[in-house]
């Protein structure tokens, strides 16, 4: 559903007819290199894409928050009055967050309706989540004429993440989803929030998302727990350096202080932020130079790390990765996103798609007997209001 007005006539279905809905979009985000790093203040390298999520709102004034989705058949009404955090469940708790941190601020409504619709895949890995809360926060802004900063958006709708979803992610999906740029990656310090935008002088490559179609639902994964590991390696070795996160050490340090990590789990743990944020760094010279081959490698040992040092990946994952990484025209290819199930991404020549398709999905359903689906995904702009 590309055209909003397909949106709009399911929301006058819906809510009835009357002053005419506002319509937003927001993509969802794919991260080239940089995984795990964002909550250790380290870099990144996603990019917004095409998929994303369209929001058809409108006020009531009846005093009620009233959330639908065409991709759920959940809708519930919410009082306005009401404590969002105890009333809200299923997927409304990101929008519902959201507005909660707007509440937060001193902003009050008198009441709304949504209407969502994505064509995000859900647990993918992709940042539907984070596509929700954008698009929600973005129309807020707009509607109510509020002065905040799509930097700021993302920090709010991470702080909605972290406080309200209960999920210990950094700023990164929020950051790429709020900011991104068509053509682009986006090169972000996660610590300070500066960022730059790379080109990608892609040529005849494209990049090719795999889904293991194997749902990996965050808050109830091992994330929690890895953002608790890399805590007990930094605790470990923080008098001999004063660092306030692990992507504050170079490798060679690592080399030399990692035998005060008491434990290899904890060690390997920290070994992968460390070693990732210097391929973020090479992947940014690479690009920026046109060295796509040289960027593939790196994409390549970005997945062995995540396997070997950050265990994240799995069976559905790595039989993916390695199944691509065996079709000619393929320059590299990684998991992406938290793990646990999700996506891979590829970078591969064009004319190697129909090839890539066939080969990896029949080597996956030997494998995991699952059936992977595919997506070619290119640079998008952030949140939008749509005529």
């Amino acid at each position: 559903m590309n055209n909003p007005s397909e949106l709009l006539i399911h929301f006058d279905s819906l809510y009835g007819n009357g002053q005419k809905a506002d319509v937003f979009f927001a993509p969802g985000r794919v991260n080239l290199i940089g995984e795990h790093t964002d909550y250790n203040n380290g870099y990144v390298l996603p990019l917004a894409i095409q998929l994303g999520t369209l929001l058809a709102i409108r006020p009531n004034n009846s005093g009620l928050f009233r959330f639908a989705s065409l991709n759920m058949d959940f809708r519930a009404d919410i009082p306005v009055t009401d404590n969002l955090n105890a009333s809200a469940t299923s997927w409304i708790r990101y929008p519902s967050g959201i507005i909660e941190q707007f509440q937060k601020k001193g902003h009050v409504f008198s009441g709304l309706d949504f209407l969502f619709w994505g064509d995000l895949p859900n647990g993918a890995g992709l940042s539907s989540s984070a596509s929700i809360e954008i698009v929600t926060a973005y129309a807020l802004k707009k509607l109510f004429d509020i002065p905040i900063s799509k930097v700021e958006l993302a920090r709010l709708a991470r702080k909605s993440e972290n406080e309200f979803i209960g999920v210990q992610c950094g700023i990164m999906d929020m950051f790429a989803v709020a900011l991104g740029r068509k053509d682009h990656a986006l090169f972000l310090n996660c610590g300070t929030l500066e960022s730059a935008d790379v080109p990608l002088h892609l040529k005849e490559y494209t990049f090719l998302i795999a889904d293991t179609q194997k749902e990996r639902k965050l808050s109830e994964s091992k994330y929690n727990e890895r953002v608790e590991e890399c805590a007990i390696a930094l605790k470990q070795m923080p008098h001999y350096s004063h660092k306030t996160n692990l992507s504050r050490f170079s490798i060679e340090e690592f080399e030399r202080l990692n035998h005060h990590i008491k434990e290899e789990r904890i060690r390997k743990r920290a070994r992968h932020i460390i070693s990732e944020n210097e391929r973020v760094f090479e992947s940014v010279k690479a690009l920026n130079n046109g060295q796509l081959e040289r960027f593939g490698l790196l994409m390549n040992a970005s997945h062995d790390s995540l396997r070997l040092d950050y265990d994240v990946t799995g069976k559905e994952l790595d039989a993916l990765v390695y199944a691509a990484r065996e079709v000619p025209g393929v320059l590299g290819s990684r998991m992406t996103g938290a793990g646990f199930g999700g996506c891979s991404i590829s970078l591969l020549h064009q004319d190697a798609v129909a090839d890539f398709k066939e080969i990896v999905a029949e080597k996956y359903h030997e494998e995991t007997g699952l059936t992977a689906a595919f997506y070619e995904v290119h640079a998008q702009g952030g949140p939008t209001k749509l005529d």
